[in-house]
């Protein structure tokens, strides 16, 4: 084992024993006598409620303006779009009964649910739909869809029946799985996000920046087969892990998601514990308009340089799954395990490509993480000792999610970054278009005509065996250009009071509480 995985592993368990006031657990006091009995008990001293411990401030609640999964996954459970996902990756109906697509592709007509209300008792009407749908268009953004896939949609109309006819410039296979995007009353796009007025299964309660989300049953859901079983849930924000830990164990947390599978040990005995990847691709994502980082032999070099199987061993405990390109294993048919394979562990190979760019001396480079999110930041830190062998001298700058955000993310100001990317509506597009030159979200800058020439024709294919050959031409273009150094979809822990069940495993980036109840 390398000195510098033993002196972490050390470190990690001297943290471990430190008191809890020593790192901030959230609130700075011990459970009181009454909740550390109940949680040992299993009584229920706040009634049908449940606090659930998140890493991810919730920036933005805008719910068709979201551009974080950890916002997302939150908001699942208060707003649904036409469809909604779907545990196996599916869509399902939801504000729509049903729909048709057109022969073409190019016309989706949805058929409205009766009985549908929103959360302050209106019926949901086409006119709402509509309204919503030219949102997420770009409306009320001057004409800037606030979800990318709607930049296709050439027209939204109220159609006799009850129904919504959407018609685009272009065929789309996929355009289903934008239909996800949230239903909202007309007119309420300037206050959305105050009144948050969704048809989910929860309603909204409150928000208090940095601190929780509170939301609670809806009585008038629509599917009452599928209501919510709890009464009350409480989103606690708690950017330390140890913390989370502290919360479980103390009571003042019923819940935990996104945990590092490394810390099972600590919650493994009186607590439910499920295991799962995250359905997202880390990755060491380079700003590929920066030097050195616009030279490909550099990118490829620092791939040869890093070690993917160590830091899969020691963030994950060997449980992650290696990616080698933008695409998770849950994606399935399009998932390419070989690619993971390509750039092997190679210090002498990496030197070569490192001379061969000119930077025989190696150079020096910052990783911007965003420090809520211990994974990523072990993750940085095992990368830093692994590129020192080629010369490569990096620091670590923790930031605070909002400055990565706004830094990293729109801002485009960084070298590189430690970090997940996940699918805004579970397609396999949504994890490549956002590497084509002229996309919103090509954070990394990658710039390359043959990648946006595969993704422009696999998005305009009407064949889905077509699709899915292109989809997969244009992984392969991304490993082998090394845009980023894409790692692993990282193993992870949602971990519960024994009193709790009901739990799911989405495909997609989902904490869905409308199942969870108390046994």
């Amino acid at each position: 084992m390398p000195k510098f995985v033993k002196r972490a592993l050390l470190l990690l368990a001297a943290i471990a024993m430190l008191p809890a006031s020593l790192y901030g657990c959230t609130g700075g006091t011990e459970p009181s006598e009454s909740e550390a009995s109940a949680a040992q008990s299993g009584e229920l001293p706040h009634g049908n409620s449940v606090t659930v411990g998140i890493a991810q401030d919730l920036s933005n609640l805008d719910p068709q303006l979201s551009k974080t999964a950890g916002i997302r996954e939150v908001m699942f459970n208060m707003f649904e779009g036409l469809v909604k996902a779907g545990p196996d990756g599916s869509v399902v109906e939801a504000v729509a009964s049903g729909y048709e697509i057109s022969e073409d592709k190019r016309t989706y007509t949805f058929t409205l649910r009766e009985g549908v209300t929103f959360h302050n008792g209106d019926s949901v009407t086409a006119e709402d739909v509509v309204y919503s749908l030219e949102r997420c268009a770009g409306s009320e953004n001057d004409g800037k869809p606030l979800v990318s896939a709607f930049s296709i949609v050439e027209r939204i109309e109220a159609v006799e029946g009850g129904r919504v006819a959407l018609t685009l410039s272009t065929p789309n296979l996929e355009f289903i799985n934008a239909l996800t995007a949230p239903i909202i009353p007309k007119d309420s796009g300037p206050t959305i996000t105050e009144t948050m007025i969704g048809t989910g299964p929860f309603r909204f309660v409150s928000y208090a920046p940095q601190d929780s989300l509170v939301m609670e049953k809806y009585d008038g859901y629509w599917n009452q087969e599928k209501a919510a079983k709890l009464d009350k849930v409480t989103f606690k924000i708690i950017p330390d892990v140890n913390s989370l830990v502290i919360g479980l164990k103390g009571g003042t947390l019923d819940m935990v998601v996104h945990l590092p599978n490394t810390l099972e040990g600590e919650v493994k005995e009186g607590f439910t514990v499920h295991q799962d990847t995250m359905k997202l691709v880390q990755a060491l994502y380079l700003n590929n308009a920066v030097e050195p980082f616009d030279n490909e032999l550099v990118r490829q070099a620092m791939y040869y340089a890093i070690d993917v199987e160590e830091i899969i061993d020691f963030v994950c405990n060997g449980s992650g799954v290696a990616t080698g390109t933008s695409m998770y294993p849950a994606k399935k048919d399009c998932f390419m395990p070989e690619l993971a394979q390509r750039y092997p562990h190679d210090v002498e190979k990496a030197k070569q490509l490192l001379a061969q760019a000119g930077y025989a001396g190696g150079f020096e480079m910052s990783i911007t993480v965003p420090s809520n999110y211990a994974q990523h930041m072990e993750t940085a830190e095992v990368i830093i000792e692994q590129l020192k062998q080629v010369g490569i001298t990096a620091t670590l700058l923790p930031v605070e999610w909002e400055s990565w955000v706004s830094d990293v993310y729109r801002g485009r100001e960084y070298e590189s970054t430690v970090c997940g990317i996940a699918a805004d509506d579970m397609t396999a597009r949504e994890m490549l278009v956002r590497y084509m030159s002229d996309n919103q979200k090509n954070f990394i800058n990658f710039q390359d005509e043959e990648y946006d020439s595969l993704l422009a024709q696999a998005m305009a294919a009407t064949d889905g065996g077509e699709q899915l050959d292109l989809y997969r031409q244009a992984e392969t273009v991304l490993n082998e250009r090394a845009a980023s150094l894409w790692l692993q979809d990282l193993c992870e822990l949602t971990v519960m009071n024994p009193e709790l069940d009901g739990f799911t495993f989405y495909r997609t980036y989902v904490i869905d509480m409308s199942t969870i109840y108390y046994k």
